[in-house]
């Protein structure tokens, strides 16, 4: 949600860093949700490609990166509508695994399917340009929808999805989410992308963890550093899958070494999420 920081006016960008912090996220979900919430079985994935714990990547959102200047990591996290099945391909000839960034929780005006989400699912703006919060609670609407964009994802073969803007509920929407309701939908979301045979990372929402672990293969998270919720992380890393890791504002000489020491995959970036990285481990 974070990742557009970069394009709004400096001014917004201050006032929306300032205001927007874990901590004083609205309607918590508690540590553990009855299992009377209604959550579906996980999807087994044999064939899925399970990521160990330890990994080199990228994340590049603001353009796809060229061909000729991949880096010589095991991971790519790119944006699944610019993202061509070629350079995937060339991903792979590279022996680098890629995952498909997909927003799941708000509609995005530019996006090509923008025109088959009905007003009545558009909530309030999330801070980000043409971008809207969903109301997840109308999954027969938006279940078809997901479910192309994990279809888009698999043709061009990547190897996992990425799930952004799954935390509706701790935000103002324009909708009364619940807990629950969204346990649901990112369960929904993690199924879909495994019965396609792809992987499925956490962004964010720390506070479903205990609940979502056994649905996802791995969990990438902005500023948990700065933010001082990193200890949710762990549970990932306890049970042998990766923590990705980004920090925008510490300097890397204050996050990096307890980044090693808690076994993350960290980076610094721009909040541009443009080519420039400085990974914790050196790769």
């Amino acid at each position: 949600m974070r990742n557009r920081l970069a394009s709004l006016p400096l001014l917004c960008v201050v006032v929306l860093s300032l205001a927007w912090s874990p901590a004083t996220a609205v309607n918590r979900l508690p540590a553990r949700v009855a299992a009377s919430a209604g959550v579906a079985a996980p999807v087994a994935c044999p064939k899925c490609w399970h990521p160990g714990r330890k990994l080199s990547w990228q994340w590049q959102l603001a353009a796809p990166p060229k061909a000729s200047a991949l880096l010589d990591v095991r991971m790519y996290d790119v944006d699944g509508f610019e993202t061509t099945r070629t350079l995937v391909k060339k991903m792979h000839a590279k022996g680098i695994k890629a995952v498909c960034y997909v927003s799941a929780g708000s509609w995005e005006k530019w996006r090509p399917d923008a025109g088959r989400f009905p007003s009545s699912v558009l909530g309030k703006s999330n801070g980000w340009p043409g971008e809207r919060w969903l109301d997840i609670r109308k999954r027969s609407v938006l279940a078809p929808i997901m479910r192309a964009r994990v279809r888009m994802c698999a043709r061009k073969r990547f190897d996992a999805v990425e799930f952004d803007n799954v935390d509706g509920y701790q935000n103002e929407t324009g909708f009364p989410l619940t807990g629950a309701q969204q346990l649901r939908y990112d369960v929904f979301l993690a199924n879909a992308a495994h019965r396609r045979g792809m992987s499925v990372l956490l962004q964010n929402d720390l506070g479903q963890i205990p609940e979502l672990l056994r649905y996802f293969d791995g969990a990438l998270n902005e500023q948990c550093f700065q933010y001082r919720e990193c200890g949710a992380l762990r549970r990932f890393v306890r049970a042998g899958k990766p923590v990705f890791n980004v920090e925008y504002k510490l300097a890397a000489t204050t996050f990096c070494p307890k980044a090693n020491t808690r076994n993350f995959n960290s980076l610094k970036k721009r909040l541009s999420l443009d080519a420039w990285r400085a990974p914790c481990r050196g790769a």
